[in-house]
């Protein structure tokens, strides 16, 4: 059952792609139909797949001798990974179905959107680190070409291939590590990695822990290699919704998650975490601040969560990072959307044109109120459990100082959302009258996460016990629901949150008598808004492989089939060299 369960919850998806394009874009209501119907089995699919999780491999694919065994291993770890992308995935395409009405290219969006969703899937439920990589390179190709979506845009083309060429970084550093892997343990298998790690020498060890590292760095667009997010907003926002909440950025903290029993011995490693958590956090939340593009302002937010869930896996807090990563997937999925339905609806994604919303747009503003709760970690909202989980451990385990910055970024991020909210939904119009608040589709996916908002976090004590069960080298201890979320709230790390929350809130509450700070700190607001000399930094990186990067230029036609053909071609001579031995 096991495996046919993982081949429904890869498979159907990347089925429901090839039907999307087989039905041709004429009939766009079969097209819509075809990418909702499969989406949602595919979810349900994962879901049942909790019950049926195993620390062993439930499907194996031999690939000759040079590539071993391609195993499919659905821990808990894995499995969570695949139900949030399959679900928000899902919920993604139904909210599609009003915001992508009367596109010309509704069959290649659909087609990569769920040959996305699959690939997620795939990667968390990979038993074997070349499948792994191999998922890994499928979700860059499909973030890289869904940015780019709008072809006719050069700001889109230019990041799309932003993102490729930051993330392909990631993709070398896992490459170059399952080589090595290999080499010294005879196998790609994670596990029998993962058992035999104390025993590999300590320089290939250490060398190990950074290049995963540094994967996990630039596909989850944590500080410095975090300048390609924001300008991935150039996607359609479903699309945005799933890079952000369901896929793509998910992949470097289920990574770093992943190898922490391998790892935490390296010194050095965990503090490294930690710090790039910390600073992501922090840097994050001060980017949002300052936004004025409200999709940005979101993007800057998930840097600065990611950032979090870093941090968590840093102090050995591993299901607290993956806790959050649940969460977060919910609310920032529900507050993504929701800015699909309002941009299109006031036609700017500037919050300086928005305002007055909340009369026009009550059920939007609503929702949106409801994610931002949880952003902010105000109690009932799944955020707050999840957050305060890993506060708690850092506050236990970790160093104070780093304790501190996260604390620092809790008040940050209670002021960002408190003006977020306050320009869009509050003060006075801007422009002219919504034209729909929310249409049925679009309501629908955002009930659906409205509701998952206050019920994810019941889902705790499940996940806990299930990670105990069959993830034997993190240490992980099962813990019941209402006993995790009793030692949160007697928690003393819960209470100074909660006041640093309200100190946050209050800030922009008294906004006009402190407008003289505000008037002090300008220059530093501006510095912050030209992204602290981290877009410089990224743009070296790129001019480093201007020519890669020319090529992709030159041979960009928007035309799907020469795409995928570029990529199949890239993969094909990986592998060749592989397999001779180079």
């Amino acid at each position: 059952m096991a495996a046919l369960l993982v081949t429904l919850t890869i498979g159907l998806p990347w089925i429901g792609a090839l039907l999307v394009l087989l039905s041709g874009d004429e009939r766009p209501k079969l097209q819509h139909t075809i990418a909702s119907i499969i989406s949602v089995a595919a979810g349900i699919s994962a879901v049942v797949l909790l019950w049926f999780t195993s620390d062993q491999p439930v499907l194996s694919i031999p690939m000759g001798s040079a590539f071993g065994v391609f195993t499919f291993v659905p821990d808990a770890l894995g499995v969570l990974l695949a139900v949030i992308a399959n679900v928000v995935g899902s919920l993604a395409v139904i909210f599609s179905i009003d915001y992508m009405k009367g596109n010309e290219q509704l069959g290649r969006y659909y087609a990569l959107v769920m040959f996305f969703i699959g690939a997620m899937a795939g990667l968390g439920i990979s038993g074997s680190l070349l499948l792994m990589f191999l998922f890994w390179e499928i979700t860059a190709f499909c973030s890289y070409a869904l940015i780019s979506f709008h072809n006719d845009d050069p700001k889109a083309v230019a990041a799309g291939i932003k993102a490729l060429i930051i993330t392909q970084l990631g993709g070398i550093g896992l490459l170059v590590g399952a080589l090595i892997i290999n080499s010294f343990v005879g196998s790609y298998q994670i596990n029998a990695f993962l058992a035999e790690a104390e025993s590999l020498p300590f320089n290939v060890l250490v060398l190990l822990a950074f290049c995963f590292l540094a994967a996990a760095i630039a596909k989850s667009a944590q500080v410095p290699l975090h300048t390609w997010l924001p300008d991935a907003m150039e996607a359609p926002t479903p699309v945005s919704a799933l890079i952000h909440a369901a896929t793509m950025v998910n992949a470097g903290v289920y990574l770093v998650a992943r190898f922490f029993p391998a790892f935490e011995i390296v010194p050095g490693w965990t503090t490294s975490v930690l710090v790039v958590g910390m600073i992501s956090a922090l840097l994050g939340a001060l980017m949002a601040l300052v936004a004025a593009d409200l999709k940005r302002a979101l993007a800057y937010s998930t840097i600065s969560q990611l950032g979090y869930m870093f941090f968590a896996v840093g102090v050995g807090a591993v299901f607290a990072s993956q806790f959050h990563l649940l969460s977060h997937a919910i609310f920032k999925a529900l507050l993504f959307l929701c800015a699909g339905a309002v941009i299109p609806a006031v036609g700017t994604r500037n919050m300086r044109q928005m305002g007055g919303l909340r009369k026009s747009m009550p059920f939007v503003f609503t929702v949106f109120v409801i994610g931002s709760l949880a952003l902010v970690g105000l109690p009932i909202a799944n955020g707050f459990f999840s957050k305060e989980l890993i506060l708690e451990e850092g506050f236990i385990h970790g160093p104070m100082w780093a304790y501190i910055g996260m604390l620092l970024g809790v008040g940050l991020t209670a002021l960002y959302v408190s003006r977020m909210v306050f320009m869009v939904f509050y003060g006075q119009s801007h422009g002219e009258k919504p034209i729909h608040d929310g249409l049925l589709w679009m309501r629908v996916s955002l009930s659906a996460l409205a509701i998952g908002v206050f019920t994810t976090w019941l889902l705790a004590g499940v996940l806990s016990d299930l990670m105990a069960q069959t993830l034997p080298f993190h240490g992980i201890h099962a813990i019941g629901t209402f006993e995790l979320a009793k030692e949160i709230v007697l928690a003393p790390a819960t209470w100074v949150s909660l006041a640093v929350i309200a100190l946050g809130i209050g800030v922009w509450i008294l906004r006009e008598p402190l407008a003289g700070i505000k008037n002090l700190l300008r220059p530093v607001a501006r510095i912050i808004e030209k992204g602290l000399g981290f877009e410089q930094l990224n743009q070296g990186i790129i001019n480093g492989t201007k020519n890669l990067s020319a090529a992709l230029h030159l041979t960009q036609t928007g035309q799907l089939n020469w795409n995928i053909l570029g990529i199949v071609g890239m993969l094909s001579v990986l592998f060749a060299l592989l397999f001779i031995g180079v």
